[in-house]
C-alpha cells in the first residue's frame, strides 16, 4: 500500500466530514451558503422582488441542524437564466467525481471521454465538437473558481472539496471571463474558514476501487485563513484481455489544493490558491464493432473484455516501459490570485491565473491485438489569464452594471506517435506528428440592467474580442522513410457578441424572461496525423444567434418548483468534425465548418415534495438539430466504396437536412425518502436514474455509426446524525448491469465504441469537526 493511501486512510480514522458538504465548513449550528460566482456575477439582472438577504447584501443562512432545506438556491429563482445549479451534496450523492459525470445531473449536456482518456469533449444544447488534439477552444468552457480552463484536460483530478457547481447553456461572456457559443460549466471549490474544521472521507467499491479525501481549514493569524485539501483515487479497473488475462482500467492519481485568504479590512479580500495533480491511471480501451478495412475477423469479446497491444519497438520509440497498457502519465499544476475590493459605490475584481499541462497518453485505438492504430501523445501546455472587472456594489439600485476586460495567452506543444506496423500493405510503419500552437486573445465586455416599475427588468450586454493563433513547426515523420515539414498557418478573428432581454417577476414566486444572445468562438486548426498542407488550413470562427424564453416558478412553496426554458440556435459556420480523404492513405477527421445549421429544444427541472418524507428531482432535456448546408466527404459511403473496390475515392455529399447527431432526449433525476429515526439520527434512501437517447459522432451516421440509447439505474441509503459530524452511505450504480457505450470513433481499420462502466456497489463513510 502506498504512503499516500496510508495517509488518507489514516485521516478517515482521525476525523470525518459531512459528505454532502464535500469538506466545506459544515457546522451543527448555521452554515453560510454563498451563491456560486456565476450567480454573484449576474445579480445585476435581479429584479425588484429579490429575497431580502440578497437585497441587503447579506448572505443567506441555511439551517442544517435539523431537516435540510427542501429547495436550494432560492435567490437564483429571480435570475433570468436556464442554469442548472448543484449543491455539493447532490454531486456526491450522484457519484459526480469527474468532470464527465456532470452530464448525469444536468439536461441537454453531453461530456464524453475521448477514446476513454482523461481528455473530454463537451456538447450543450447540441453545440460542441469532437477535438481529439484538444488544441482548440471548446464551445463549452470549464471554470474552476472563476478561472476558465482553455483546455478541458486541465480539469482532470480537481473534482474534490467542492462547494457547488453551475451549468450555464447558451452564449456567455458579457459579464465575466471567456466568451463562447455553447455555454460553461462552473465549479466552485470550498473556501478557507475563520474557525477550525477538519475531516476526511473514504469510499470503497467494487473492483477494488477506492477514493479518499481529507481537508483541514482554519485561521493562521488575525484575518488570515487557509484551507488544504487532498484526494487520492485507486483501482476500479473492470476490463480484461481474454488473450492473456491482463487487467485494465485501474485509477492511480492524487491531487492537492491549497487556499490562503487574507482580509486586511472589511472591504478587501485577497485569495491565493494553488493545486497539483499527478495522474498515472489506466484508461478504458476501445471495443471494435465494425472492421472498415481488411478482412480479418474482429475479436469475439464478452462484456468487460478488450484487446490491446504494445509492441516493444513502439515502447522503445516513445520512451516508455515495454508492455505499457493504455494509460495516462499526466501532471497538472496551477495557481490563481483573486483580489476583491468594495469602494462603496463600486467593486473591483481581479483574477490572475496560470495553468500548466504535462501529458503522456497511450491508447490502442483499433481495439485489437494488432498494431494498426496504437497511439501515444505528449502535450506540454501552459495558459496565463487575467480578468479585471468593475461592477456596481449596491444591489438595491435600479441600475446594475459591470464592465471588464479579459486576456488569455496560451502555448502548446504536442507530439503524436502512431504504430501502423500491422496495417499492411497500406502503411506498415511507425510515424510521428509534432507541432506547436501559439494563441493570444483580448476581450472587453459590459453588461447593464435597469429595474422598471411593475417588476420589469431590462438587461443587455456587449462583448468585443480579438483572437490570434497560429500553428508552428509541424512535422510528419515516417520512421525509415523520411520527414515532411509543413509551413506555418495562422488565423485571426475580430468579432462582437452580445445579449438583450427582459424579465418580469409576475408574482413573488414566478419569473418570466426572454433574451436574445449572439455568441462567438474563434477558429483554429486540425493537427492530427497530418499528411498534406491542406489539412492545416484553419477553420473559420463560429457564431450563433440564440433565442431563449423561460420561466422559474415556486408554484407551491417548498412543495413544487418548476423551471423550464425553450431555445432556438441559429448557427453560422458551426465548427464540426468532418472528413477529408488523403489519396493512397484513407479518410481522416478534419475540423471544418458547416456554413449553416440550427438546433432547437427545451429543458426543465421539476423539484417536488409531494408528501411527507418524499423528495423528487427530475431534469428533462429535449433537443433537435440539423445541418442546413454542410458539404463534406461522406465517411460511411467512402469506407463502403473502399470495402467493395479496394480503392480510395472520396464520396462527397451535402448533409443538408441531416440530424446533428446529438441525443434528442436526456433524462436524469432521483427520488428520496428522508426519515428521522431518532431526535439525533436520520435516514434517507432512494433511486436515481439516467436516460440518454442515441447519438452519432459521425455526421449523417446510421447503423453502427450511431450509439444506442441507454438507461441506468442507481440507488443509495445514508445514515447521518443531525450534528453533521459523520455520515455512512451504501450505494450502487448501474444496478441492472446494463451494457452500454458512452462514445465512439474511427481508427484507420475499425470503428470502435468506448464501453460504459458495469455495476458498482460501494460504501462511503465521512466524518469531521
Amino acid at each position: 500500500m502506498s504512503f499516500r493511501k496510508v495517509l488518507f486512510s489514516g485521516a478517515v480514522l482521525f476525523g470525518c466530514s459531512h459528505a454532502f458538504a464535500a469538506g466545506s465548513a459544515t457546522h451543527h449550528r448555521t452554515h453560510t451558503h454563498q451563491p456560486p460566482a456565476h450567480t454573484k456575477n449576474e445579480r445585476l439582472q435581479t429584479p425588484t422582488t429579490r429575497p431580502h438577504a440578497l437585497q441587503s447584501g447579506r448572505p443567506e443562512n441555511i439551517e442544517v441542524a435539523g431537516r435540510r432545506s427542501d429547495f436550494m438556491f432560492q435567490s437564483a429563482q429571480h435570475l433570468p437564466d436556464a442554469d442548472t445549479r448543484l449543491t455539493a451534496e447532490r454531486l456526491i450523492q450522484r457519484g459526480v467525481v469527474t468532470l464527465r459525470d456532470i452530464e448525469r445531473v444536468a439536461p441537454n449536456l453531453t461530456i464524453q471521454s475521448i477514446n476513454g482518456t482523461a481528455s473530454t469533449n463537451m456538447y450543450l444544447r447540441g453545440d460542441g465538437f469532437n477535438d481529439f488534439t484538444q488544441s482548440n477552444m471548446a464551445p463549452v468552457v470549464t471554470y474552476f473558481d472563476d478561472v476558465p480552463f482553455a483546455y478541458s484536460t486541465m480539469a482532470s483530478g480537481l473534482m474534490f472539496d467542492l462547494a457547488d457547481a453551475t451549468v450555464t447553456p447558451g452564449p456567455v461572456g458579457t459579464t465575466h471571463g471567456q466568451s463562447t457559443t455553447g455555454g460553461e460549466v462552473r465549479l466552485q471549490t470550498a473556501d478557507p474558514t475563520d474557525t477550525w474544521h477538519y475531516g476526511a472521507s473514504e469510499d470503497i467499491a467494487s473492483y477494488a476501487r477506492s477514493r479518499s479525501e481529507a481537508y483541514v481549514s482554519g485561521p493562521i493569524a488575525k484575518n488570515l485563513d487557509f484551507r488544504l485539501a487532498g484526494q487520492t483515487r485507486q483501482g476500479g479497473g473492470w476490463q480484461t484481455d481474454p488473450l492473456n488475462g491482463s487487467h485494465l482500467g485501474d485509477a492511480n492519481s492524487w491531487a492537492l489544493r491549497g487556499k490562503l485568504r487574507w482580509r486586511p479590512d472589511s472591504r478587501t479580500t485577497i485569495m491565493l490558491g494553488g493545486h497539483f495533480v499527478q495522474d498515472d491511471s489506466e484508461v478504458v480501451t476501445a471495443v471494435p464493432v465494425k472492421r472498415l478495412i481488411g478482412t480479418q475477423p474482429l475479436p469475439s469479446l464478452g462484456w468487460g473484455q478488450a484487446e490491446w497491444s504494445s509492441r516493444p519497438q513502439f515502447a522503445d520509440l516513445i520512451g516508455r516501459k515495454r508492455g505499457i497498457k493504455p494509460s495516462e502519465h499526466n501532471q497538472f499544476w496551477g495557481w490563481d490570485l483573486h483580489i476583491d475590493h468594495d469602494f462603496g459605490i463600486a467593486k473591483i475584481t481581479s483574477i490572475t491565473a496560470f495553468e500548466t499541462e504535462r501529458e503522456g497518453e497511450y491508447t490502442d485505438q483499433d481495439g485489437t491485438a494488432a498494431a494498426q492504430a496504437d497511439t501515444y501523445r505528449t502535450v506540454d501546455a501552459n495558459v496565463f489569464t487575467q480578468e479585471l472587472r468593475l461592477s456596481s456594489s449596491r444591489p438595491n439600485d435600479r441600475l446594475q452594471w459591470v464592465v471588464g476586460a479579459f486576456y488569455q495567452r496560451s502555448r502548446m506543444n504536442q507530439r503524436f506517435f502512431f504504430d501502423y506496423t500491422d496495417y499492411t500493405p497500406a502503411r506498415g510503419y511507425m510515424m510521428a506528428t509534432s507541432f506547436g500552437m501559439n494563441q493570444e486573445s483580448t476581450s472587453e465586455f459590459g453588461h447593464v440592467s435597469y429595474r422598471l416599475p411593475h417588476h420589469l427588468t431590462l438587461f443587455g450586454g456587449l462583448l468585443h474580442e480579438l483572437d490570434d493563433r497560429g500553428i508552428t513547426g509541424l512535422q510528419s515523420q515516417i520512421f525509415g522513410r523520411g520527414t515532411t515539414t509543413f509551413h506555418r498557418e495562422s488565423t485571426a478573428a475580430n468579432q462582437f457578441a452580445g445579449q438583450v432581454g427582459i424579465s418580469w417577476q409576475m408574482t413573488p414566486g414566478t419569473l418570466l424572461y426572454y433574451k436574445m444572445s449572439k455568441g462567438f468562438k474563434p477558429g483554429g486548426f486540425t493537427a492530427n496525423n497530418t499528411q498534406i498542407q491542406a489539412q492545416l488550413l484553419p477553420f473559420a470562427p463560429e457564431t450563433v444567434l440564440t433565442y431563449e424564453t423561460g420561466f422559474k416558478s415556486d408554484i407551491i412553496a417548498n412543495k413544487l418548483r418548476i423551471n423550464a426554458a425553450a431555445f432556438y440556435n441559429d448557427f453560422h459556420n458551426q465548427q464540426i468534425l468532418g472528413t477529408i480523404l488523403i489519396p493512397n492513405f484513407g479518410p481522416l477527421s478534419q475540423l471544418t465548418n458547416a456554413p449553416k445549421s440550427e438546433s432547437w429544444g427545451f429543458e426543465g427541472t421539476i423539484e417536488a415534495h409531494p408528501i411527507k418524507h418524499v423528495f423528487i428531482t427530475q431534469n428533462l432535456g429535449w433537443q433537435r438539430g440539423n445541418f442546413q448546408n454542410f458539404p463534406t466527404v461522406n465517411r460511411a459511403a467512402t469506407n463502403a466504396y473502399y470495402a467493395r473496390t479496394g480503392h480510395w475515392k472520396a464520396i462527397n455529399d451535402n448533409f443538408a437536412g441531416v440530424d446533428n447527431g446529438q441525443p434528442k432526449l436526456t433524462l436524469n433525476g432521483q427520488a428520496e425518502w428522508r426519515q428521522s429515526l431518532t431526535n439525533q439520527l436520520g435516514l434517507d434512501f432512494g433511486p436515481d436514474w439516467t436516460y440518454r437517447g442515441s447519438q452519432s459522432i459521425t455526421p449523417g451516421g446510421t447503423g453502427f455509426y450511431r450509439l444506442p440509447p441507454y438507461f441506468l439505474l442507481g440507488a443509495h441509503v445514508s445514515l447521518r446524525p443531525t450534528s453533521g459530524h459523520w455520515e455512512a452511505t451504501l450505494y450502487a450504480s448501474n444496478i441492472l448491469n446494463r451494457q452500454y457505450f458512452e462514445s465512439s470513433g474511427q481508427a484507420t481499420t475499425t470503428y470502435f465504441y468506448i464501453p460504459g462502466a458495469p455495476r458498482f456497489i460501494g460504501g462511503r463513510v465521512s466524518c469531521g469537526f
